[in-house]
């Protein structure tokens, strides 16, 4: 406990992360072509029985698909070749995707690939500007209606599947976190502390990552 509260109180875990970041990118393996971006939530405690009477107030609520979760959010920028986090930041679960897209590029990316949640970046007075190609999926419910005449809308449906197939890399980090480190559920209170865990985890995720794909390389 006392060695997490000093990595909180310099904020060590973000350096820490940062010197993952130079030390992946001066050893070449980061590749800027493009990036991925996605955010998944991580739940918090929302019952109200503590000294307190109430809630964690740095933590919110929010709905996705038919159910409400209450807690963070992680936002993630992913390098596309690779798929190692390269940026990230930790918000309130309400807290929209598109807020966060300008803080995950690091600029010399070529394209960026996102899912339909992102829908209208390019538009956004911080993206507008930036010579971009923007793989941003369709609407769910826009390819299901191609999907039902697949012969017409094959052109449509493949490019969908494309960018899919390119999104896909993103996962892997957040499988790291979750299944891996088993950081489904925010333990401390607040976005700092968690924000300390998510960076040092990030950080061991992007290590755990190259050792696999050097093993891979390997045979």
């Amino acid at each position: 406990m006392n060695f997490r509260h000093l990595l909180e109180k310099h904020k060590l875990g973000q350096k820490l992360f940062k010197e993952v970041h130079k030390w992946l990118s001066d050893s070449g393996i980061y590749f800027k072509e493009g990036t991925i971006v996605d955010a998944t939530i991580i739940e918090a405690v929302s019952s109200t029985k503590n000294k307190a009477k109430s809630r964690d107030p740095e933590m919110h609520q929010t709905k996705n698909g038919n159910q409400w979760f209450f807690g963070l959010k992680a936002h993630i920028g992913v390098d596309a070749k690779r798929g190692l986090v390269h940026s990230f930041t930790t918000t309130s679960a309400n807290e929209h995707d598109l807020n966060q897209i300008h803080e995950l590029m690091h600029g010399d990316e070529t394209f960026v690939s996102a899912d339909s949640g992102y829908r209208g970046v390019e538009k956004r007075e911080e993206t507008k500007d930036k010579k971009l190609d923007w793989l941003i999926a369709e609407m769910p419910s826009k390819v299901r209606e191609w999907k039902k005449h697949p012969r017409i809308n094959k052109k449509p449906i493949n490019t969908e599947c494309i960018k899919a197939s390119i999104r896909a890399k993103v996962e892997h980090p957040f499988r790291i976190l979750k299944c891996q480190f088993g950081f489904r559920k925010a333990v401390y209170k607040g976005l700092s502390k968690n924000d300390n865990k998510l960076a040092v985890l990030f950080a061991l995720g992007n290590i755990l990552r190259v050792d696999q794909m050097i093993r891979s390389a390997r045979g």
